[in-house]
């Protein structure tokens, strides 16, 4: 049988075979012969033009030595001022005395050197032992710490989280510098062994919560994990759920917040942003300013947002229900409007609302996708000129340019982007109910939605708390923010330990 293109095709009677790595044995020792140790090292590393192997006489012992490394992943600097100078021009009686590398770990078998190496480390062989000796050279390329671009703060720091997994762990120690605050490490991926650390207070996180995040995490089989967002899809309770059931975030101070109440962080080396668990629906409400500025403001800005949570997901499809179904609704002024805008139109509402939508997404998408000054202009000159352009070709009506544009808006007051995906989801959810049976479309579609909230779950914690379970007492940081002094107990959603977590800070002059 050939293809089209004249190529021939052949049956395959069983299954190709998935792909397995050469199968070097994790416990074969290294010998005690160089010689040996580097044409081993060869056939393991083919192909890798980056990994360089520098000869060096000890002057001490007279006896050949080898140092291997990638470049590019270890600091030159430090093998060359700490680890070949001393070794060349320095007589102390030991090879190894002399090398003033922060971290000397010895080795015998080639799984663990293999994997050194390729973490950045580099590896010393000394002819006639049969031990290698791994040095703390790593020195990849970092960016700077900067300013968090997702999460912008007024009054927070403006320290974000960089593709550095000890320097994330550093920042959050800088705001809890506690003996208490553990950190316990995983390796997730058989190829990429990403290092993935799970912290925590441990005087204050409960134990079944971090032994179900840690079992969660160590279930998973997979070749690599890039991000956090990859590692949240696979530990994450209801995966077809437009809600996120994870917080992430790339703001130390909001990790360490979190760490406090009594939640667990979950740091993945090569990412920017911590998983946070267990959370709730009202904790993608919260933002680091809510706690820096007065009670009373904080709780208007709180409320703002539910209120803006509820226009993003509803309003454009109130706006199909009410012009298809229901018109006496409609004041007669506002209806008369409404029907001189809509008479030349030739669609219904809903195509109306489903062309607008979909090409305010693809502004959003553009605006994302482009160097920032590019993006800017896009979204703000493509909106005006787009929008003008299709009212005017009489495709759609004022109208419906006003509740889109109104909808995006309150879609930008809401601080957490995952919530803010999830959002447009439901949307076109809830205009697709509109469009079909109306006002009782929407009310049915809302029922829906709490009732998928309140049996959501994050590591076994209600997502709907302290709603469903219903605990007035909690309502302190829901949709208000309570003076701080009134918050003495940890959230309950948290399972924390230790429930109290701070005493009578109430102000002298309250009251008086």
């Amino acid at each position: 049988m050939t293809s089209w293109f004249g190529r021939k095709k052949y049956a395959h009677t069983s299954k190709p075979k998935p792909y397995v790595a050469s199968p070097i044995a994790a416990s074969e020792p290294i010998s005690d012969q160089l010689e040996h140790n580097l044409l081993h090292l060869g056939q393991l590393f083919t192909d890798t033009p980056d990994l360089n192997i520098r000869h060096i006489p000890l002057r001490d012992t007279g006896e050949l030595a080898a140092l291997v490394y990638i470049e590019g992943l270890t600091d030159k600097n430090a093998i060359n001022n700490n680890v070949i100078n001393p070794l060349l021009h320095r007589a102390d009686g030991s090879s190894l005395s002399s090398i003033t590398v922060g971290r000397i770990t010895k080795l015998r078998d080639w799984a663990p050197i293999t994997s050194a190496i390729l973490k950045g480390s580099s590896i010393l062989f000394i002819d006639g032992q049969p031990d290698a000796f791994m040095l703390g050279t790593e020195g990849w390329p970092q960016r700077a710490i900067e300013d968090p671009q997702m999460e912008t703060s007024l009054k927070g720091a403006h320290q974000g989280f960089v593709e550095s997994i000890e320097q994330n762990i550093a920042l959050i120690r800088r705001y809890l510098p506690h003996r208490e605050l553990k950190i316990r490490n995983h390796q997730v991926g058989r190829r990429g062994d990403s290092r993935v650390g799970v912290m925590y207070l441990a005087d204050v996180a409960h134990p079944e919560v971090l032994r179900e995040m840690e079992e969660r995490i160590d279930r998973i089989d997979i070749d690599v994990i890039i991000n956090t967002g990859e590692l949240v899809e696979l530990i994450e309770d209801n995966p077809f759920s437009p809600f996120p059931q994870f917080m992430l975030t790339e703001r130390p101070d909001t990790a360490a917040s979190q760490v406090a109440q009594g939640r667990i962080v979950v740091l993945v080396d090569r990412s920017p942003s911590v998983i946070v668990g267990p959370s709730t629906f009202t904790s993608f409400f919260q933002s680091v300013d809510d706690y820096s500025t007065r009670w009373s403001i904080a709780t208007f800005i709180r409320l703002l947002r539910f209120f803006a949570f509820f226009v993003a997901i509803s309003l454009p499809a109130f706006y199909i229900a009410i012009t298809s179904y229901h018109f006496e609704l409609i004041p007669v002024k506002l209806l008369l409007t409404i029907g001189e805008y809509r008479g030349s139109v030739p669609f219904s509402p809903f195509i109306e609302a489903v062309f607008m939508e979909i090409t305010l997404e693809m502004m959003r998408e553009a605006g994302v996708r482009l160097p920032a000054p590019v993006g800017q202009t896009v979204g703000i000159v493509g909106g005006i000129v787009i929008g003008q352009a299709i009212v005017q070709a009489g495709l759609i009506s004022n109208i419906m340019v006003i509740v889109v544009a109104f909808t995006a808006i309150a879609s930008f007051i809401l601080p957490n982007y995952d919530l803010v995906a999830g959002v447009r989801l439901i949307r076109f959810l809830m205009m697709i109910a509109a469009s079909l049976f109306g006002l009782f479309g929407i009310v049915v579609s809302l029922m829906v939605l709490t009732g998928h909230l309140i049996a959501l779950e994050s590591l076994g914690t209600p997502f709907g708390s302290p709603f469903a379970p219903l605990r007035l007492s909690e309502w302190k940081d829901t949709f208000v923010r309570a003076p701080l002094w009134k918050m003495t107990k940890r959230p309950h959603s948290t399972r924390a330990v230790q429930s109290t977590r701070q005493g009578d800070n109430q102000p002298e002059g309250d009251g008086k």
